[in-house]
């Protein structure tokens, strides 16, 4: 058996679980607060330690799982950094998952998606959507990319077989993706929302990465840069 502590931030949502052969001990997930600007830098150690704790403590913890993205800057490099201190301090295996698979593997809880195209998608803002679609046994088919709607909607279009969409992304841009023949499940439906338990499940078959080795999946510059570059002419 493998206990994980996995956890990622690339999404508004701060998003932690304690995972062993899939047993879920402990999950949470954190929407933002009432300023609606996500809670990553006050709320994840505290998430994390309760994670860890209910294995009875670090010692007891056999790696450590961490989104790596696609989605917000600063939530990448928050939960990057804190799992990045955390591997080498603690001297534990540290696994980086992409935040578009974990968001798949939820979809993939749904009974009616088994054997189906998965299509995770993440606002990315700036009227664009980070997006990637898997298979029905979880294989990637598309890798994560960032477009348009229109253009993430003439992609599922020339699809043969219709994927089952899922994340905010989805949400935002329903109108055009359900236009091309995706199928998006309710507004409440928890197979929008990114969970920590399949990030874990994800990484306990994978192999550890050196921790500086780690690297967020950006897929674009930051707004930042942009804004220095428009100053600047």
């Amino acid at each position: 058996m493998t206990r994980i502590v996995g956890f990622d931030t690339a999404t508004a949502t701060t998003a932690v679980a304690a995972f062993n052969a899939g047993a879920i001990p402990f999950e949470s997930a954190l929407e933002p607060g009432e300023d609606e600007r996500p809670r990553h830098a006050s709320v994840l150690m505290r998430e994390v330690e309760a994670a860890a704790d209910a294995f009875g403590g670090w010692d007891r913890v056999d790696r450590i799982a961490v989104g790596i993205g696609p989605g917000t800057f600063t939530g990448l490099r928050i939960g990057i950094s804190t799992a990045r201190a955390l591997a080498q301090g603690l001297a534990k295996p540290l696994i980086p998952i992409g935040s578009l698979a974990a968001l798949a593997a939820g979809i993939g809880e749904r009974d009616e998606q088994r054997d189906e195209p998965r299509l995770p998608v993440i606002d990315a803002r700036r009227g664009e959507a980070f997006a990637a679609l898997y298979g029905g046994t979880g294989e990637e088919l598309w890798a994560p990319f960032v477009a348009p709607p229109e253009e993430l909607a003439a992609r599922v279009a020339r699809l043969d077989s219709p994927p089952l969409a899922a994340g905010d992304g989805s949400l935002r841009f329903r109108s055009q993706l359900e236009a091309a023949g995706a199928r998006i499940p309710g507004e409440g439906d928890k197979a929008h929302r990114l969970a920590a338990r399949h990030l874990c499940r994800l990484a306990a078959d994978r192999d550890p990465v050196e921790p500086l080795g780690i690297e967020p999946m950006y897929l674009r510059r930051p707004d930042a840069e942009l804004w220095r570059e428009r100053q600047h002419g």
